[in-house]
């Protein structure tokens, strides 16, 4: 999703479903029996899930790693292959067929970031699993716009300034046709899945809490999946240098998981007259939020 922030494009489409590994937790035993029913969708972005810079892949970070969690509650996270393509017109069954084998008491954890912001995306998902629940990790979509900005900018040096882009010829009206502004109207999208999916099957994260209280926002997590609170404050310590929280080995493994090195890089300088005009533009969409969700992120 990054490498669209050189420029203005159209709202997603299927084709932006990039590939992603596989990763699976627990093994086959006697009288198992394996499905194809995916359990928990992570709506991400940035966010896993990157729907903000540095959020979501913190809890993508947290999860497979959580095998005290798979063994106390006697379920295992299974890490999806990403879909190669969300086909416009695939047969009915195909997009099931595309999720791995899953045993009775396994939860089956898929995670696209653009998903939250992909039109197809809610009915293509219903019409797989109706009792999917859903992840959304958020983050203050100033900060998000300024951090995918910077993410660009690491991989172009040439790209223009960051008030070229989100205003229309550098003086303008906000311009929502770059992308970095606008994954930020949550509101909007959230309302696209609202007309198939009842609030009762999300779950809204915070992405700055994801950074200051991770055990937290973790828990909260093992709650809304079913899961035994076994991923605690014991598990985390806050490594200064990246400015993130790290997970810790089970049982006094080697070295502790952190961020990749692409997440904590410095963010550019912003003039403070830009950031006041996105927090004034961002603030109904904000709110209107928080409305929706029944929780106040603290970004205004």
């Amino acid at each position: 999703m990054a490498s669209q922030l050189s420029g203005k494009r159209a709202p997603f489409s299927p084709s932006d479903f990039p590939q992603h590994s596989r990763e699976r937790l627990g093994s086959v035993g006697p009288g198992s029996t394996l499905t194809r029913a995916p359990a928990a969708t992570p709506l991400s972005g940035g966010t896993g899930i990157r729907l903000l810079r540095a959020g979501p892949s913190s809890q993508s970070c947290h999860c497979p790693e959580s095998r005290p969690v798979a063994a106390a509650s006697r379920r295992a996270m299974v890490m999806t292959p990403k879909p190669r393509r969300l086909e416009p017109r695939s047969p009915r069954g195909r997009d099931r067929s595309l999720m791995p084998r899953t045993l009775d008491g396994q939860i089956t954890l898929e995670k696209t970031p653009s998903y939250f912001v992909t039109r197809e995306a809610p009915g293509r998902i219903h019409g797989m699993s109706p009792d999917t629940k859903l992840i959304v990790v958020v983050r203050n979509p100033v900060t998000r716009a300024i951090s995918d900005y910077a993410q660009t900018l690491s991989k172009t040096p040439g790209l223009p300034s960051f008030r070229a882009l989100a205003f229309r010829h550098g003086l303008g009206p906000v311009d929502t046709a770059w992308s970095a502004v606008r994954i930020g109207l949550y509101a909007q999208h959230l309302t696209n899945w609202l007309r198939l999916f009842p609030l009762s099957r999300f779950l809204f994260v915070s992405g700055e809490r994801l950074v200051s209280d991770p055990a937290g926002e973790v828990g909260r997590v093992q709650d809304f999946l079913g899961l035994k609170r076994v991923v605690t404050d014991k598990h985390f310590y806050f490594n200064a240098t990246k400015g993130f929280p790290c997970l810790k080995k089970a049982q006094g493994g080697s070295r502790p998981r952190c961020l990749g090195k692409s997440k904590g890089r410095p963010h550019p300088r912003v003039p403070e007259a830009v950031v006041r005009r996105l927090r004034d533009f961002y603030r109904p969409f904000n709110r209107r939020f928080y409305q929706m969700t029944g929780q106040d992120f603290g970004w205004d």
